[in-house]
């Protein structure tokens, strides 16, 4: 097999992966609060089993750190909303509500990493605007709360991405991805005690470990759709274009809404007014990376912290 098809499927099936984290975020009983947190927590604790790391960890400045931890806050902020998304709502209307950060990112990348502003990226902007009047419609009164979440994770991803990508080339992307998801773990953790009171709904106790059930599905979240898809994006990063790979990454939320027909049936739910406006959710999103000129960053191996792996920007 060519090495540059081997990459495509690769890619492919980290995106296939990436999916999955919404379907496990439903089938996990834990509110989004504790889920979150153990994600994080496990991701950090294999992570510090690397030498590599902790040596790095060292080297940084103590400049970078306090940056890489900041960033680290939204991540958790992203996943929290996102999950929390997921429970108000349901998988597939919070994988669509994701996909309106390559929408959130035309608009705040040029700020935060000092580019010029691109009016082709308003446009769409502005384009995906029905499409979003459509998903609202075309779901159950007592799930547009759970859109409101979707859309604010939307907007965290987007703030971290753009953050990332100014500090993308002065930091190892392992070190730089356990210290941020160190970092939200500690936010978590702080947080916790006032969540009841700012979101109830999303609160519930840190340390009263899972069920076995629950345990199980959050190592296949956290090693198997957070660790082994980023190792294994370095392979296929190595024989494609970040361009390719952004096109493959910008499917998730079709694989995602896919899984949770499948195994959710979650078509029972949701209208025809649901799917045509995430039909054209998805169109801004995929001709976005089209109609913008591909870039190759310099560590294309810093493949997202969040659930939309962000390659391009």
């Amino acid at each position: 097999m060519p090495p540059t098809t081997k990459a495509q499927l690769q890619i492919h099936f980290c995106v296939l992966l990436w999916g999955f984290t919404a379907i496990l975020g439903k089938l996990i009983t834990l509110p989004a609060l504790p889920l979150v947190w153990w994600r994080m927590l496990l991701v950090t604790v294999a992570l510090a089993l690397v030498p590599r790391v902790w040596r790095n960890l060292k080297a940084l400045p103590p400049r970078l750190r306090w940056s890489y931890a900041g960033i680290g806050v939204l991540v958790a902020l992203h996943w929290l909303t996102f999950y929390g998304a997921i429970k108000l709502a349901n998988a597939s209307v919070a994988a669509t509500c994701i996909a309106l950060a390559t929408v959130f990112t035309a608009l705040i990348e040029p700020w935060l990493a000092r580019r010029p502003f691109s009016r082709r990226e308003l446009v769409l902007g502005i384009a995906v605007l029905p499409g979003i009047v459509l998903v609202i419609g075309g779901v159950p009164a007592g799930m547009h709360l759970g859109i409101a979440v979707g859309a604010l994770s939307a907007l965290f991803v987007a703030l971290f991405g753009s953050l990332n990508k100014r500090l993308v080339d002065q930091a190892d992307p392992l070190t730089v991805t356990a210290l941020e998801l160190g970092a939200g773990t500690l936010a978590l953790t702080l947080l916790a005690p006032l969540m009841p009171l700012l979101f109830p709904a999303f609160a519930g106790p840190l340390l009263v470990a899972p069920s076995l059930q629950d345990g199980v599905l959050l190592a296949v979240l956290a090693l198997v759709c957070t660790l082994f898809p980023f190792a294994l994006s370095l392979l296929a990063l190595r024989h494609m274009s970040a361009f390719s790979a952004q096109l493959a990454v910008n499917l998730e939320p079709v694989y995602a809404i896919a899984l949770a027909i499948v195994l959710l049936g979650e078509q029972h739910e949701l209208s025809s007014r649901f799917y045509f406006g995430v039909a054209i959710i998805l169109l801004a999103v995929l001709v976005h990376p089209l109609i913008s000129r591909p870039r190759q960053p310099a560590h294309p191996e810093n493949l997202g912290t969040g659930e939309i792996k962000d390659i391009g920007g």
